[in-house]
């Protein structure tokens, strides 16, 4: 007989945290001939989420199917209340995702964090299989970890598809360890802004963000243009050390996070901008 669920992980070469996720997996309430786990390793092809899940969910004999990461630990009755969701007329549920840290966090541990208030996020959804057929699953384009989700939801809502909350539906999403000066290597995502707004431009500014990051560009017009004034150069320092305070209020003051914001909100504006511009060429869009 076939699973009432088939729960797909994607993964690139983080064994022991995809461990603790499947022990998690083989606690679930849910009888196990009612589930199916699927694991899709993308660590060779590195082709990025989008794609690994899309190879999951199309391989699945489940109904429906349950998205979560190889990082997570799902609550023993996720699968169950999720499952529990479903009426005739839902097509997708999304649960609520927990994200603990300390109580003084890093600006990395905060910014992490705000993916429990995002209103879709594959570390915790369950769509119908012929739904994610009649759509063409998740858009591979996006290769990096970054707004695929985003775009999933804008699709169903788009196609009148129905999206319900299912806040019993707990996933506990740890936020891992990270180098110093993690934030500058994320500004790479960004790019993808540009891709998502491209597709989805009302959606975009109404839940994602209204207007362009005129903060990131004010800041390199104020760098660019203290060649000419020093005055200019004045501006710039002042709006560096904004952002800076700003990274820094209500999170760590160790000397280390400290000098790591110092550092870094010298270079995140600029490193932004370059990959904004670079995802409007790229997908032929306006800036964001």
């Amino acid at each position: 007989m076939a699973p009432r669920v088939s729960v797909v992980v994607p993964t690139c070469g983080r064994p022991e945290l995809l461990k603790r996720c499947l022990d998690a997996l083989d606690a679930q309430t849910l009888p196990a001939e009612q589930m199916e786990i699927i694991i899709v390793d993308d660590t060779h092809s590195r082709r990025g989420p989008a794609a690994a899940r899309n190879k999951g969910w199309r391989r699945a004999n489940g109904d429906l199917i349950a998205f979560t990461d190889d990082d997570t630990v799902p609550d023993p009755r996720w699968l169950e209340r999720g499952l529990a969701a479903f009426a005739p007329d839902v097509d997708a549920v999304c649960g609520r995702l927990v994200m603990p840290i300390p109580s003084t966090p890093t600006d990395y541990e905060r910014n992490e964090s705000g993916l429990e208030r995002a209103e879709f996020v594959t570390a915790n959804c369950f769509v119908r299989r012929a739904v994610l057929q009649a759509l063409g699953g998740f858009d591979e384009t996006f290769r990096l970890p970054w707004r695929e989700d985003s775009d999933l939801q804008f699709r169903l809502l788009g196609a009148g598809h129905r999206i319900v909350r299912a806040e019993d539906a707990v996933v506990v999403h740890p936020v891992r360890p990270a180098p110093w000066g993690v934030s500058v290597k994320q500004q790479k995502k960004v790019m993808f802004d540009a891709l998502l707004f491209r597709k989805h431009p009302e959606l975009y500014r109404t839940r994602i963000r209204r207007a362009p990051r005129w903060d990131y560009y004010l800041v390199v017009a104020s760098l660019v243009a203290s060649v000419a004034s020093p005055w200019w150069l004045a501006l710039w320092a002042l709006l560096t050390a904004r952002f800076c305070a700003y990274r820094l209020r209500g999170t760590s003051k160790s000397p280390r996070h400290i000098a790591e914001m110092v550092v870094t909100s010298i270079v995140i504006p600029p490193l932004s901008v370059f990959w904004r511009v670079v995802g409007a060429l790229k997908f032929r869009t306006a800036l964001r």
